[in-house]
């Protein structure tokens, strides 16, 4: 059940009024920084000081936020859950995908290490699928009433949860991906989300293919199928990503790359619509591979594709990273 006293911990804004809709009482912390995309240098505390200043600049420079618009969201973000180990009960709203599943293993890990002061109740509502959608991506498509009908359903966090997210979040932080995908292949079944996710999270490194990311080799299919506006090219992507996990900001960041690389992959029309270059139609073609031509400049977690190298690779047919 729900409370007054209860604290609703999602990674977005997008359910905090349907919840009120739908009669859930309690009060809302958001916890949201992106971090399935942007930096995470290894030793840098999560709560601390100069990782909270690395990822305002990453948010910044990638998402528009004014920096001390940006810095004071992550400071109050933590704070929030600072608080929270005061709280009764803590509900966690996290469904499948990677950027959800990435925020609810910082979480836990965090709350590992800092055990709630009170002997409170803390739960997680999480599902992959709800009967209201034809396709389910996430929880803010659910109306208020389906979201009230989940709370019944929420499993209490134990031990073992805690451990695992923690297991997963020390892999996260790790500038060695290989530990990832130690564990997206013997499974997770504490937390029985994470491991599909964390073997997304493992394809945005380049492919060995042809150096593209799932996300970016998606980006110039659809691109190559209807020249569109980034908005309109963002729904295309989200509609053939197998296991959609970004939105609309953190696509735009994607899509950039590819438009602004110094062999770029996509232009731009006097309309706006982008469409892939001779150089993208040849990635598609499977004839040219994009780290030949550019040096990526972004992490994929704890991997500094663009100092780290030889650069990390995803290999889809073997299932594994390889360098």
């Amino acid at each position: 059940m729900s409370t007054p006293d209860t604290l609703h911990i999602r990674c977005g804004s997008d359910i905090r009024e349907k919840l009120v809709a739908g009669g859930v009482v309690g009060d809302y912390l958001e916890f949201s920084d992106p971090v399935c995309q942007g930096p995470l240098p290894p030793g840098m505390v999560d709560s601390g000081d100069a990782l909270i200043e690395r990822r305002a600049h990453f948010i910044t420079r990638e998402y528009g936020m004014p920096f001390g618009e940006a810095r004071r969201k992550l400071l109050a973000e933590w704070q929030g859950l600072k608080d929270a180990r005061e709280r009764d009960r803590l509900l966690l709203w996290f469904e499948h995908d990677l950027y959800d599943q990435a925020c609810l293993i910082r979480l836990l890990a965090w709350f590992r290490r800092n055990p709630r002061r009170t002997g409170g109740e803390m739960a997680l509502v999480t599902l992959d699928r709800h009967p209201a959608v034809d396709r389910f991506i996430g929880l803010g498509q659910l109306a208020p009433a389906d979201l009230a009908e989940l709370v019944p359903t929420a499993e209490p966090v134990t031990a073992a949860m805690l451990r695992a997210a923690a297991d997963a979040w020390g892999a996260f932080r790790s500038p060695d991906p290989e530990e990832i995908c130690a564990l997206a292949e013997t499974g997770t079944p504490d937390l029985p989300f994470l491991a599909p996710a964390l073997r997304r999270h493992l394809q945005e490194l380049p492919w060995t293919s042809d150096g593209l990311s799932l996300t970016e080799r998606l980006t110039l299919r659809a691109a190559a199928y209807r020249p569109s506006p980034v908005a309109d090219l963002f729904r295309a992507v989200q509609d053939i990503d197998p296991q959609p996990f970004l939105g609309g900001l953190m696509f735009e960041a994607v899509a950039r790359r590819l438009e602004n690389a110094p062999r770029p992959a996509l232009a731009r029309d006097g309309d706006g619509r982008l469409a892939p270059t001779r150089h993208g139609e040849a990635l598609l073609a499977g004839v040219a591979d994009w780290l030949d031509w550019n040096t990526p400049e972004h992490w994929v977690g704890a991997v500094d594709l663009a100092n780290d190298q030889p650069a990390w690779r995803w290999d889809e047919d073997a299932g594994t990273v390889v360098r």
